[in-house]
């Protein structure tokens, strides 16, 4: 959840709802405060708690296009019953003083994209589930002050791992799979010689990446560059709900 003086957003509900409520009641955010939700692709671990949030609370929903038709065709959503709010890839829309902007990325899903939320005080850039980071994507997020960026599997883990059959590894190590720690740590040292201040690693693994492990293998690379250290936080992915605050 990113949160402003004006503005509380919530960004791919991918927790049931009942433990999207408990966590904004963690961090003292009554949920009837939530001014909007933002989805980046509609894969059931972004989403799974969409259609009972938006069925309690009619938040305005803001998706691409595509992702919509995804969304309604595997969740059952109607266009009647949802404030839908479209948006094309690439463009930039306002949401009180929060300029938003969103930019496609390379993922098996209809339209996956990463988001920058221009504000005032910084830019903070959202980009998971993506798998490599394209001429394009390293332009967008490169003035953020505060970046979340996927950490999704340590190699050795992954290829340890018996739970996944080799087509899915295959898939997860794809250019439209995701990323592992130690190519976020190359883009980690890129962005730290530019100044970015927070680094926080999420949608980890829960069987082939362990929180220590992200948090050590992007922080001594950059190190080993030696370069300013910005701090770095990993995502438990058992408590994956986090709040930014501008």
């Amino acid at each position: 959840m990113l949160e402003t003086p004006k503005s509380r957003i919530l960004i791919d509900p991918g927790i049931r709802y009942k433990k999207i409520i408990r966590h904004l009641s963690d961090m003292n955010v009554p949920v009837e405060s939530i001014k909007a939700v933002f989805i980046t692709h509609e894969h059931t671990d972004h989403v799974a708690g969409l259609p009972i949030l938006l069925k309690k609370m009619p938040f305005p929903l803001y998706c691409s296009t595509l992702t919509w038709k995804a969304l309604k065709k595997s969740m059952g959503l109607e266009d009647k019953a949802v404030d839908w709010r479209p948006f094309e890839s690439g463009s930039r829309y306002l949401l009180d003083e929060i300029e938003i902007e969103s930019f496609p990325i390379p993922h098996d899903a209809a339209d996956p994209v990463g988001f920058l939320f221009h504000h005032h005080r910084g830019t903070i850039g959202l980009l998971t589930d993506l798998g490599y980071v394209t001429k394009l994507v390293k332009e967008k997020i490169t003035p953020c002050h505060t970046l979340l960026l996927e950490s999704n599997y340590d190699m050795d883990l992954l290829q340890a791992d018996r739970k996944r059959p080799w087509s899915v590894k295959q898939r997860i190590l794809s250019r439209h799979g995701h990323l592992s720690n130690e190519a976020t740590a190359s883009i980690a040292c890129d962005l730290a010689k530019k100044g970015l201040k927070k680094l926080f690693l999420a949608h980890l693994s829960e069987d082939c990446n362990r929180v220590e492990l992200a948090e050590t293998t992007v922080k001594n690379k950059i190190l080993s560059s030696s370069l300013p250290l910005p701090h770095v936080q990993a995502i438990d992915p058992l408590k994956p709900s986090l709040q930014i605050v501008l």
